[in-house]
Formats: C-alpha cells, structure tokens, sequence
C-alpha cells in the first residue's frame, strides 16, 4: 500500500485516526469536498451531525471508488463543522465510527478538523475533503 499510517512517540494516541500518514506512491488524488447528499442530490440527517458525517465519509469512499482508489490510499482528510464546540466531538466520532464500520477501514486516516460558520446549504453541517496517493 501506498500509506503508512504512524502514531509517533510523545503524541496522544487517538484509537480512531492516526497522526501522521506517509505517502509513496506516484499519484496523487485531490477530492473536493464531500458533504452530506445522496446520489440524488437530496441531503442526509438534516440536523444530525453524526449522520452527515456518516455520508460524507461515504461519498469520499463512493468518489475514491471512482478512481480506482480506496481509504487505504487516503493520506490526509479536512473536516470541516458547521458551528463547532467541544461538545459535537462524540457526534463526529460516532459518524466517523459508523462509517468506517460500513467501509471496513481503520483506522481512519489522519484528519484536521475546521469550525466554519457556513457550507454550501443551509442543511448541510459538514463536508470532508480527502487527499489520496496511488501506486
């Protein structure tokens, strides 16, 4: 595979994703942003933040797909939360643990996440960009 995914000595272990992630493969794979809509346009988990990060990490999955790609070839993902506090980290972890059950991947890839005051829709309450390097 072409990432390595490493929990470095003297950073917390966090179960669900990895800290650093190394890239060898030749291909890079940029996605935008994914957010919370079925195939048909129509938004998932109006109001519930771990259902829309369910389906975001499902359609990242459904566009790496496309490529010929898969979350082993993720190296880094940005989330990116409507509103943000403290208090909507459970609600992130437990779509992103839902997801990654459905997607038989772990861990997840390493991740920064961004509070932002608005996405594209008013329903939608995040969006999840990936970057993916292939053999």
């Amino acid at each position: 595979m072409p990432i390595t995914m490493v929990n470095p000595e003297g950073l917390p272990t966090v179960d669900l994703y990895r800290q650093v992630s190394v890239a060898t493969g030749s291909k890079l794979v940029f996605l935008a942003g994914q957010v919370a809509v079925d195939a048909d346009g129509a938004t998932v988990g109006i109001g519930d933040y771990a259902a829309q990060v369910e389906q975001c990490y499902l359609n990242v999955a459904t566009a790496l797909n496309a490529v010929d790609a898969s979350f082993d070839n993720v190296a880094k993902l940005t989330v990116y939360v409507v509103d943000w506090t403290a208090d909507k980290m459970p609600l992130l972890m437990e779509g992103i643990s839902r997801a990654a059950t459905k997607l038989g991947i772990a861990p997840v890839p390493p991740l920064t996440g961004l509070g932002v005051s608005a996405l594209a829709g008013p329903d939608l309450l995040v969006e999840v960009e990936a970057v993916a390097v292939v053999d």
